[in-house]
């Protein structure tokens, strides 16, 4: 039965439920299993490196106080915990930074909402990465074809956040399939998933965005969990009247969710983070560094600054004047001076209220005007700059373009993993990490690997 088949057989629910479920590892090509160790790659090193922000601090003070079953490493700290609460946790904290991956099917952060969670149940259980990898590429996937349903009105006007929303709907459907749940309780856990899905654009800049990635993980094994009890939900819970796609978004399009992607899978369109920042101020950075590059521009040679993007972007990342490292994340005016003035947005520690308020920074980020569009893409910008001596230059960057070489992506995020991890691990579990990451497949036992990721 092909999917438009089922869909019309069986509805939106079990349709996607039912082509997660029957994932096999044999059907997914070698570049495709490299895409998605790649996403695990570079999950853990986000989560090792923000395990150590405050917020992470007081959730893992809160689920060490409820305490339960000792199942699951927490990234960075020692102990283990009850699966669901190490998810919520781990995935607070690889979202901690902003510095984990994007897919604009979503759009949000995919692996971020699906791998603490999946992880975290595939501990407990001591699965195989063979089976743990099936599964997570079984849940991205459904989980982008969820976004797609919905998109562009439940993240763009109603101003859900989908990474907490829509990979509510991923974790539960990669942790239904690590468990080999039946047709009946895979599409159960994602209803129970989809009744729990809530995150709001508008606490972007607080610990609750981090949040919102923990507690779609958390959802998603609670979702595949109950389900197996035999814990009941509606098994069309994404199409029915009042439910979750008629209530988040004024855009339905079901027949959207079974169009083939580009590539044939999902997954090979994931965008990875190079900048510690919210992804829409990338292009933003990447244009400004350009300046500097071809032009030899520095802050003290600009008269004014425009920058030209997608409208939707004055709602997702516009603070105008940041005071805290987390705000400066969601900042265009200041991702842009700080490219422009060669500050390493990759790195950390340049997220921090000392540089937000920085007096040269200030007022070369107040030199920027921000001139908003339709009809272009939110992952596109183009800086005109207008020099003190009167020259214009201009710069433009499209940071939603995949990469078209999986080996040469791959060693960037190996630069990126050593950048975050060796600090707080040492070289030697770091180089071990990698190590067990690449050859994922052939784990018999997943709990080896998350040994190495606590504190």
């Amino acid at each position: 039965m092909n999917a438009m088949t089922d869909l019309r057989t069986h509805g939106l629910t079990r349709a996607l439920a039912n082509q997660a479920r029957a994932l096999t590892l044999a059907e997914i090509p070698e570049v495709t299993r490299a895409w998605a160790r790649q996403c695990i790659l570079d999950y853990t090193a986000c989560g090792i490196a923000g395990a150590s922000d405050e917020l992470v601090h007081i959730l893992l003070a809160e689920m060490q106080e409820q305490g339960g079953k000792e199942a699951a490493s927490v990234m960075g700290h020692a102990g283990k915990l009850p699966a669901a609460s190490a998810a919520i946790v781990n995935g607070a904290a690889a979202h901690a930074l902003d510095f984990d991956d994007v897919n604009l099917a979503m759009p949000g952060h995919p692996s971020v909402a699906i791998l603490p969670a999946l992880l975290a149940l595939a501990e407990e259980r001591g699965s195989s990465g063979a089976d743990v990898l099936t599964a997570f590429v079984a849940g991205y996937e459904l989980q982008c074809r969820v976004g797609r349903v919905i998109s562009p009105g439940h993240y763009d006007v109603l101003g859900f956040h989908s990474t907490a929303t829509v990979g509510s709907f991923g974790a539960a459907a990669a942790c239904a399939h690590l468990m080999g749940l039946d047709a009946d309780k895979f599409a159960t856990a994602l209803g129970i998933a989809g009744t729990q899905a809530a995150g709001l654009k508008s606490m972007f800049g607080t610990m609750c965005k981090p949040l919102h990635a923990g507690k779609a993980a958390y959802n998603g094994v609670m979702g595949a969990k109950l389900a197996a009890r035999g814990f009941t939900s509606r098994t069309d819970v994404l199409e029915c009247a009042q439910g979750f796609a008629k209530t988040h978004s004024p855009d339905f399009n079901p027949e959207r969710a079974m169009e083939t992607p580009v590539g044939g899978w999902y997954i090979q369109s994931n965008l990875f983070k190079y900048h510690a920042a919210c992804y829409m101020v990338h292009s933003s950075i990447e244009s400004a560094r350009k300046l500097r590059d071809l032009h030899g521009v520095t802050p003290d040679r600009v008269e004014r600054i425009r920058v030209q993007l997608e409208e939707s972007c004055d709602r997702i990342c516009n603070i105008p004047a940041p005071v805290t490292g987390l705000e400066a994340k969601f900042s265009l005016k200041l991702a842009t001076a700080m490219g422009l003035s060669g500050i390493d947005t990759g790195r950390l520690s340049t997220y921090s209220g000392e540089v937000a308020t920085n007096p040269g920074l200030v007022a070369l980020r107040d030199k920027v005007e921000l001139d908003f569009r339709t009809g272009i893409p939110n992952t596109f910008a183009e800086i005109e700059l207008l020099l003190t001596d009167g020259k214009t230059v201009t710069a433009r960057h499209d940071s939603g373009i995949p990469s078209a070489d999986v080996v040469d992506q791959g060693k960037r995020l190996e630069e990126k993993f050593n950048a975050l991890v060796e600090p707080v691990l040492g070289s030697n579990r770091s180089s071990a990490l990698i190590s067990d990451i690449g050859r994922f497949e052939a784990l018999a036992d997943v709990r080896g690997l998350m040994g190495l990721v606590g504190g």
